[in-house]
């Protein structure tokens, strides 16, 4: 067998197993953020920076319709000087909580994505987000870590391979992003 093969056989096992209820659940939340004007923040480390970057631009720009108001989204992976700056002066686990200490109000959703569920920065940033009253949610996979348990809601998947569990958070994102534009198209 190919690698190929193998690859996308692991892949369709873990999408198999996946509970599809958290991703329904985070769709209502951001339809509901989005018609109620709070804001969404998203962030991650690595991989998970790049697919917290590319679900900020697709729910700012391909959800867009004259029937419903635009997605307020910041992307706190984003900022290289203001994270650099906060990393430098404060400490790297302290990046994402610091930047939403001036920006996060009750009712706004703070999406943490992390593989392994143990990032201490986006741990940090839900601790400050659940403290201000905001909505959690975790993208996690390998055993969920602690954020799998400190988040309001998780979307889990359920894999210890780094590569597959990217792949499939970026699927999870897409399939919200395609919903919430044909909710209101």
């Amino acid at each position: 067998m190919s690698y190929a093969q193998i690859y996308f056989q692991q892949l369709q096992a873990i999408l198999d197993r996946i509970d599809q209820a958290p991703i329904e659940k985070t769709i209502t939340w951001l339809h509901d953020a989005r018609m109620n004007g709070r804001t969404i923040f998203i962030m991650g480390n690595g991989g998970s920076a790049s697919t917290a970057s590319h679900f900020v631009c697709d729910l700012a720009k391909n959800t867009r319709h004259a029937s419903a108001p635009p997605f307020k989204v910041i992307g706190l992976t984003d900022n290289m000087a203001i994270l650099s700056a906060y990393a430098n002066d404060e400490g790297y686990e302290n990046v994402f909580a610091q930047q939403l200490a001036s920006l996060v109000q009750p009712g706004d959703i703070v999406i943490g994505i992390s593989t392994s569920g143990n990032s201490p920065n986006v741990l940090r940033a839900i601790e400050m987000a659940r403290h201000r009253q905001a909505r959690t949610i975790g993208f996690t996979g390998f055993s969920a870590g602690q954020l799998g348990s400190m988040v309001d809601l998780q979307v889990h998947v359920p894999s210890d391979c780094i590569e597959q569990v990217e792949d499939i958070h970026l699927v999870f994102e897409h399939l919200i992003t395609k919903a919430l534009r044909e909710m209101v198209s």
